[in-house]
């Protein structure tokens, strides 16, 4: 498979590139350095001479916070550039495959989200993938739209690494347990995504992150068992952190697709990401 990525710098980005050579595609890592993908001209002459199979689209505004107070770049980005990479894949006879958000469900449901469940943002972030998805839906009928949560991984700030470095400075930590989640490792999402993406005919929109759930302070013990740290996590609420943007309480991802793509347990993922993050 000829495999284009876009946001190939990123911290999934390079999740994705690095899980296509493990499987022997061919790969053409594109980062944003390189590529404006709110440049629907550029986006087009680059995908189209390219001739890709398949394109991941990982590249993304995700400053949840940014974008309550910069709403026109969170929707450049995440809407129309989405919709072009989406359109310029069409017009390269590709197909897409473009990752979105739990953000995109307003976190009252009691229970999982599964992808038929009605969406409602709580924010400009959330707003803008949901405008993405419409976008990359409309722009090529060959599309996978994959809805993730709680994101970790090398390559850029997150939160198993914010608190393995908080570990080894303090002796407590306070985690909010009023929001769960389900944390995905990237390595184990992108490989779900190589995989889609040599299934274009399962279209649609598909949900996939780490299977199980938690909330922030069970992730934060488990980051902590894992890597043998003794700090100790308290209970606090969401109340105590105030933030510009909204946080769904209810994070947790289902699917109802008759064969739907697994990942391992959050918990692996976990392990194996801070076993890479202990001996580094």
């Amino acid at each position: 498979m000829r495999l284009l990525v876009t946001g190939a710098g990123g911290m999934l980005g390079r999740a994705v590139v690095q899980s296509a050579a493990r499987e022997g595609h061919e790969i053409l890592a594109v980062a944003r350095a390189h590529l404006d993908i709110t440049d629907r001209e550029a986006v087009m002459r680059r995908i189209c001479a390219e001739e890709p199979t398949a394109v991941i689209n990982c590249a993304a505004y995700t400053d949840v916070d940014g974008a309550e107070s910069d709403r026109d770049t969170a929707l450049a980005v995440n809407a129309a550039g989405a919709g072009n990479v989406a359109a310029a894949a069409g017009v390269a006879g590709a197909s897409i495959v473009h990752v979105s958000t739990d953000y995109v469900f307003d976190g009252s449901k009691d229970g999982p989200w599964i992808e038929s469940d009605p969406t409602g943002p709580l924010g400009a972030y959330g707003e803008s993938k949901l405008a993405g998805e419409l976008a990359v839906a409309d722009a090529n009928p060959n599309h996978a739209i994959v809805r993730t949560a709680w994101l970790f991984g090398a390559g850029a700030k997150n939160f198993v690494d914010t608190m393995l470095k908080l570990g080894d400075q303090r002796e407590e930590v306070s985690v909010v347990t009023d929001q769960i989640g389900c944390p995905t490792w990237t390595r184990h999402l992108a490989g779900a995504l190589v995989t889609l993406a040599g299934h274009p005919q399962d279209t649609g929109i598909h949900h996939i992150a780490g299977a199980g759930s938690c909330s922030w302070h069970e992730l934060a013990r488990e980051v902590f068992a894992q890597a043998g740290i003794g700090c100790r996590v308290l209970e606090t609420t969401s109340d105590a952190f105030p933030r510009p943007a909204r946080r769904p309480a209810n994070s947790v991802l289902a699917s109802e697709r008759p064969d739907p793509l697994v990942l391992a347990p959050w918990q692996a993922g976990v392990a194996e990401y801070v076993a890479t993050r202990v001996s580094a």
